[in-house]
């Protein structure tokens, strides 16, 4: 184990409203800790000093729940691939070395404080589609939808997004394609989430475009995202949003002569 002397310049803002600007810090840490082990040291000793803590997001720290994030140097979750901020460790860090530290940069992730940002935008997303109609009452058996091979590998992939932002985050539109693609492709693709899908892909994509800017296939959302989720999926998207204008306005249409 080593120590490491880090000089962290970090991102302080009073609120929303508020000017912010960068603070520096200077931290010695062992190479083992994470990353957020190393803003809880500085938070120790801010809080000993009588000084504010910085506010950050964390919460399960396993990279499971999508709460934590940050800008690390200007990479959305820091240099290492396949990584959430809470799981990266500050071995891939070097003795001496000076660390920016900023929240998302996105205008539909607003910074409430700090480090911290408003992802409220993403709840309204799923909250237009993202769902699947069932019926209450017992379970059904396990086999009783048979599920193709490839559309539960595919859905399984999609499902793995833990809507941490990153994708917006790295965006240099501030898109958030590849987050609205998986929450929307891993029900589009299952025999269960056929019933909303039409109307799930119009209205997820057009409650996006509400927060988020436009896709241009820049590519650098499937590289930030700590789940390594594709851009196939945006395709995939792009697919059902076509085709589901199509569908929903004929429908439209013969409930009207109807």
């Amino acid at each position: 184990m080593n120590v490491l002397k880090l000089t962290l310049e970090v991102w302080r803002q009073d609120g929303p409203d508020a000017a912010g600007g960068f603070e520096t810090y200077a931290v010695e840490i062992p190479d083992d800790a994470s990353f957020l082990e190393m803003l809880d040291k500085v938070n120790e000793e801010l809080f000993r000093a009588g000084k504010e803590p910085i506010t950050f997001d964390h919460d399960c720290r396993e990279g499971i729940c999508g709460t934590c994030g940050v800008m690390i140097d200007g990479q959305a979750h820091g240099p290492q691939k396949g990584t959430a901020t809470c799981q990266l460790h500050m071995r891939q860090f070097r003795s001496g070395q000076t660390i920016k530290i900023e929240p998302w940069r996105a205008a539909g992730f607003p910074v409430v404080k700090d480090l911290m940002v408003n992802r409220a935008a993403f709840d309204r997303i799923v909250e237009s589609g993202g769902y699947i109609t069932v019926t209450t009452g017992a379970a059904p058996d396990a086999n009783e939808i048979p599920v193709p091979k490839d559309a539960s590998d595919s859905a399984m992939d999609a499902a793995a997004c833990i809507g941490c932002g990153a994708c917006v985050a790295a965006c240099p539109n501030s898109a958030a394609n590849l987050f609205t693609a998986a929450k929307m492709q891993h029900l589009n693709l299952l025999p269960q989430g056929q019933a909303e899908r039409w109307s799930r892909s119009e209205a997820m994509v057009e409650k996006m475009e509400e927060f988020f800017g436009s896709c241009t296939n820049h590519g650098e959302c499937q590289e930030a995202c700590p789940k390594e989720i594709s851009i196939d999926f945006i395709a995939m998207m792009n697919r059902d949003y076509a085709k589901a204008k199509l569908v929903n306005r004929r429908r439209l249409g013969e409930r009207k002569v109807g």
